[in-house]
């Protein structure tokens, strides 16, 4: 690495010029240890402590590929799903419903025919209450069941792409119900326990409290998003995407919260684990599984991971066969194996209002800058 206070300087004026109240970012290439920089504070309304390495994030939509997908290929490679099976198969409920010819490939590559979003939290909990017990998310995750079951498709299914948080919540729910264990249980036992139980994790409602006591000063604490006026209050350690809200903060497309050292034990697992080398995903799979799947353009989805497209927000230097992801709350993941580069970029560019969208230039700023300064 040439110039390490270019890319401090970088993450710097960003904060400054407001792109999010602060930030870490992490670089690992190859077995070397990872490179952490991080600036500007928890908050600005009211005024936090200074971000750390350590600070916990809402993971947003990293969820996705961290939890649902790693999960997946766990109960793929144990022979519990199949990626060509039908949603009917797992979620007997969507039998003789549109989307339960649907396969799990179709919703992992966004292109189920499912809409993209529906604000179903106001249907389960008018009130902003949401659910404080299993038995409580248990009978929340049912109702989303029986709304995303009775929608019709949007478009002609595998005719193009759609990106679908209602996709990733049945996915969350397949999981559940092949494994017989909550998404929140299946993650710790066989993801984060495996892996040396880094900090990260679901936060189910009643947890929240605790959550930040545990999170908070010296630990870095937890960065807030913004104020919620479904729930009436300022979020912080309860998770943001207002669906996963009225599931109990555990769910297939959102609700993981974590610091970057342990968003990175996992996607060095899947880094290893794509190069042959020791890890508890199959090297096939993860192959498969972050491979671009359309070949004529009509998505740049993998499944459950994206792609590069034109232009990327993973900027100009990375490999057609890199994968990654990216969080509503200011997060990312982008990984090149072709020359062995992970990036995670952490933020809550929400708070103190999720208007502000300056992260979509800062993205491809950082990642170039850090492909330069990295892979010279």
């Amino acid at each position: 690495m040439s110039n390490p206070s270019a890319i401090q300087a970088v993450l710097d004026r960003a904060v400054a010029d407001g792109v999010f109240p602060g930030a870490v970012v992490a670089v690992r290439r190859g077995d070397k240890p990872s490179a952490r920089f991080y600036a500007g504070r928890l908050s600005t309304d009211p005024p936090g402590a200074a971000v750390l390495a350590s600070t916990v994030y809402d993971l947003a939509s990293l969820t996705k590929p961290l939890a649902t997908v790693t999960a997946l290929v766990l109960l793929i490679q144990n022979g519990r799903c199949r990626l060509d099976a039908c949603v009917a198969e797992y979620l007997k409920e969507c039998a003789e419903t549109p989307i339960g010819s649907a396969t799990l490939r179709d919703l992992l590559t966004h292109q189920s025919g499912l809409p993209g979003w529906r604000g179903y939290y106001e249907r389960l909990s008018p009130d902003g209450r949401t659910p404080s017990s299993k038995e409580e998310r248990l009978l929340a995750k049912q109702k989303v069941l029986d709304l995303i079951r009775s929608e019709g498709s949007v478009y002609t299914r595998a005719a193009r792409s759609l990106y679908s948080d209602l996709g990733f919540m049945l996915l969350g729910l397949i999981v559940e119900r092949t494994s017989g264990l909550s998404l929140n249980e299946f993650f710790l036992i066989h993801i984060a326990h495996r892996l040396g139980s880094p900090p990260i994790q679901f936060v189910l409602s009643e947890e929240t409290h605790t959550f930040r006591e545990r999170q908070g000063e010296p630990h870095g604490g937890v960065a807030p998003t913004e104020f919620d006026p479904w729930r009436g209050r300022l979020l912080c350690g309860e998770v943001h995407d207002q669906n996963a809200g009225a599931m109990g903060g555990e769910a297939g497309h959102a609700g993981l919260f974590g610091n970057v050292d342990a968003v990175m034990t996992i996607t060095g697992e899947w880094l290893r684990a794509y190069h042959g080398q020791t890890a508890i995903l199959d090297r096939d799979l993860v192959r498969e599984f972050t491979r671009r799947q359309a070949n004529d353009g009509i998505s740049s989805w993998a499944l459950g991971w994206d792609t590069p497209s034109k232009p990327s927000s993973a900027g100009s230097y990375f490999s057609a066969q890199s994968f990654g992801h990216l969080g509503y709350t200011g997060t990312s993941i982008w990984i090149d194996p072709v020359q062995r580069l992970e990036v995670v970029l952490l933020s809550n560019r929400v708070h103190p209002s999720s208007r502000n969208e300056a992260i979509r230039e800062f993205r491809p700023v950082i990642h170039d800058l850090i492909s330069r300064e990295f892979l010279v």
